[in-house]
C-alpha cells in the first residue's frame, strides 16, 4: 500500500524531455497499491474497465510520474501534492476524479509512555520528506505548541519506518496505512491523525490532457464508481477480491477502508465543479507549503487543476 514514495526519483526525471502528444492508442494508467486505488483493480477484475483501457501497475508514484513524462502514460493514481510536483515540472495535468480523502489513515504514532503531543519535546520524529509530510508535522507542531526546533526531524520514507521502530531509531513516526497500524500492533500510540484534518489529504486521477482524444476516460471513470458501489453493496465479496490482490487478510482491508472516505459522484462534483472548492483550497494549502519546504521546481499558478468534464451527470 505504498503509495507516496514519489520525490527521490523528482531530479533524474525532471532532466527527461517531454513526450509529444499522443492521440490514438489505449488509454494507459499508472497505478500502485493502495486501497483508494482499488476500485479500479476491483473494476478490472469484474471486467467493468472499458476496451481500449490498461491498467499498467508500478511499485510506487515514481513510476507513474516517468510514464507520464515519457509519454507512456496517459494517466495516473497519484495524490494531491503528487499532482502539484508533476505541474511543477511542466507536466499538464489535470484533476479529474477524486478517488479518496484520507479520514484516519494518515497518523502520527508514538512510542509507548509518550501520551500527549507536547512530550514529543526533545524526541526523534520520523517523517517522510514529501508535502504530506511537512503538513502533518507543521499540524502536530502547531497542536502541541512546540516550535520545528522542539523536535529532532528523522527522514524516513515509508519502506523504512518499521525497520526503524523496531530498531529504536525514532521515539515517534508520521505514516499511514498499512505501516500505521503495523506500529498500533507493536504498541505504538496514535497521538494524531488525518480525522483532524477533514478535506485536506486527497488521492486523485491526474490525466494529460493533450493525449486523451478519442480515450476512454469517462467510462473508465464510470466503471471506477460501478465498482465503489460494488464495495458498498457487496462488500464482503469486494473484501476477498481486494484482500486476495493484495495478498492480506479481508479484516486488513477493512480496516484500511475505514481510514478513506471515498467519496461518490455527486461529492466528486462538489470538489470538481467549483473553483472554491476544499478540494481547490487543499491544494492551494499545499502549494505554499511546497514552495516553502523547497518541494516545487517552480511556482503553480494551478489554473485549470481541476475539472468535472469526464465526470457522470449526476441523476435528479
Amino acid at each position: 500500500m505504498e503509495r507516496r514514495q514519489f520525490l527521490a526519483g523528482l531530479a533524474g526525471l525532471a532532466l527527461l524531455p517531454l513526450a509529444g502528444c499522443r492521440f490514438t492508442g489505449p488509454l494507459r494508467v499508472g497505478i500502485h497499491t493502495w486501497i483508494g486505488y482499488e476500485t479500479l483493480y476491483l473494476a478490472q477484475n469484474l471486467r467493468w474497465l472499458p476496451a481500449g483501457a490498461e491498467l499498467i501497475s508500478g511499485t510506487s508514484a515514481t513510476d507513474s510520474l516517468a510514464g507520464l513524462r515519457n509519454g507512456e502514460l496517459d494517466a495516473a493514481c497519484l495524490t494531491l501534492d503528487e499532482v502539484l510536483v508533476a505541474r511543477s515540472l511542466g507536466l499538464p495535468l489535470q484533476i479529474a476524479l477524486v478517488f479518496n480523502v484520507s479520514a484516519g489513515a494518515d497518523m502520527l504514532v508514538a512510542r509507548p509512555g509518550i501520551h500527549s503531543l507536547q512530550q514529543l519535546e526533545g524526541k526523534r520524529l520520523g517523517v517522510e520528506s514529501t508535502a504530506l509530510g511537512a503538513l502533518m508535522l507543521n499540524r502536530v507542531l502547531n497542536k502541541a505548541g512546540l516550535p520545528r526546533a522542539a523536535v529532532q526531524t528523522v527522514e524516513l520514507p515509508p519502506a523504512g519506518q518499521l525497520a526503524a521502530w523496531q530498531q529504536h531509531k525514532v521515539d515517534a513516526i508520521i505514516t499511514y496505512e498499512p505501516t500505521a497500524s503495523r506500529l498500533l500492533e507493536l504498541g505504538g500510540v496514535n497521538l494524531f491523525n488525518s480525522r483532524e484534518l477533514p478535506d485536506t489529504i486527497f488521492d486523485v486521477l491526474a490525466v494529460r490532457t493533450d493525449s486523451l482524444m478519442f480515450k476512454p476516460v469517462k467510462t473508465l471513470i464510470a466503471a471506477h464508481f460501478h465498482a465503489l458501489e460494488h464495495i458498498r453493496s457487496n462488500r464482503q465479496d469486494a473484501l476477498y477480491r481486494i484482500a486476495a490482490r493484495q495478498q492480506i487478510s479481508p479484516q486488513q482491508v477493512k480496516q484500511a477502508l475505514a481510514g478513506v472516505m471515498l467519496p461518490g459522484l455527486a461529492a466528486n462534483h462538489r470538489y470538481l465543479d467549483h473553483g472554491a472548492s476544499r478540494l481547490a483550497l487543499a491544494g492551494q494549502q499545499l502549494h505554499e507549503i511546497m514552495l516553502n519546504n523547497g518541494l516545487l521546481a517552480q511556482p503553480d499558478v494551478q489554473e485549470k487543476l481541476l475539472s468535472s468534464r469526464w465526470l457522470p451527470e449526476v441523476l435528479a
